[in-house]
């Protein structure tokens, strides 16, 4: 079959390349499944560099999520439907004509969704879900978050909105600003303007803001917490800056600010099938109901990985980029 191999960590526009492997037969409780479309996600690409949390042994298929149709199925599989478009998360080797997935962890896709949602129907929009639980905002509640503009950031905002929790944005350009608000999306800020920390008070009402959701590391983290409530708490949600945290101390000491950390992979292992039922339940249903803000920016062949991973890369992307089997 046609797939990415990685045989090297590095840049992923260098170090990814077509090839050629056998098909994969799926074994006890595991369905085979015909990629349509997956994603080219950060935590992807951090895997494919050799930094994230994990290391696959190589040569490795990359990519961890995908919408396709299941071709086969394992012994110990049940209720298990051939030709079945499903949507799957937290697997290895998506970058391929085929790849084995759990079948419990294969969700049935409704045909009103498109696979340009579809794909990236779980692993984001979940992570976002599970993030904002482990905050523990209530109605009313005034949170902030960087990489506005990013899939997590609009996927954040929505999901803050149907539990009536306000969300304060960061973004670096004023042009972003403008184009968010004409998605309408309220709220947010440009850091190219100095003085952007003097306007928080203005737009929240005086309102304190209690948490703060950092997906950029570096010294922006220390920025949220500057604006952040004494007693609050910041959530480390990944690093794009590609730079350790730079903390004040004062901002843990004298404004009593609790820092944690919030991985996917290790949420999705302490939570119970029932919750993560209730979480997808939801989600399809937002989705169904246009709801979950995730578009695609551009669509590559496996043969065009390279290309596919540099302008995954490219700044002000509008959409995720995608690989498509055929």
């Amino acid at each position: 079959m046609r797939c990415v191999i990685l045989n090297r960590f590095g840049a992923p526009a260098e170090v990814l390349a077509a090839g050629e492997q056998p098909t994969p037969q799926p074994g006890p409780g595991q369905v085979r499944i015909r990629m349509i479309q997956s994603p080219i996600h950060n935590h992807d690409l951090a895997i494919v560099r050799g930094v994230y949390g994990t290391r696959p042994p190589l040569p490795a298929i990359p990519g961890t999520e995908a919408v396709g149709v299941i071709d086969e199925a394992g012994p110990d599989t049940a209720n298990v439907v051939m030709g079945q478009r499903v949507s799957v998360a937290g697997v290895q080797g998506a970058w391929a004509e085929f790849f084995l997935a759990k079948a419990a962890a294969a969700v049935p896709v409704p045909a009103t969704l498109s696979d340009d949602l579809a794909c990236q129907l779980l692993a984001m929009p979940l992570s976002a879900c599970m993030s904002l639980e482990d905050l523990d905002l209530k109605a009313g509640d005034w949170m902030i978050q960087n990489a506005a503009s990013g899939a997590v950031g609009r996927l954040v905002v929505a999901l803050a909105k149907e539990r009536g929790v306000n969300v304060l944005g960061l973004v670096r350009r004023q042009q972003t600003v403008a184009e968010l608000e004409a998605e309408g999306v309220r709220n947010v800020l440009a850091t190219e303007d100095a003085a952007w920390a003097t306007r928080v008070a203005a737009l929240t009402g005086g309102a304190p803001v209690v948490r703060a959701l950092d997906s950029v590391g570096g010294k922006a983290a220390n920025e949220l917490m500057n604006v952040m409530a004494p007693g609050g708490v910041l959530m480390s949600f990944g690093a794009l800056s590609g730079q350790p945290l730079v903390i004040d101390p004062g901002n843990i000491i004298f404004k009593q600010t609790t820092i944690k950390g919030f991985w996917g992979t290790k949420r999705a292992e302490r939570t119970s099938p029932a919750d993560t039922r209730r979480m997808i339940v939801d989600l399809i249903r937002l989705a169904t109901q246009g709801g979950l803000p995730l578009r695609v920016a551009g669509k590559f062949s496996l043969a065009d990985v390279a290309e596919a991973a540099a302008a995954s890369e490219t700044p002000g992307r509008a959409g995720k980029i995608v690989l498509r089997a055929a």
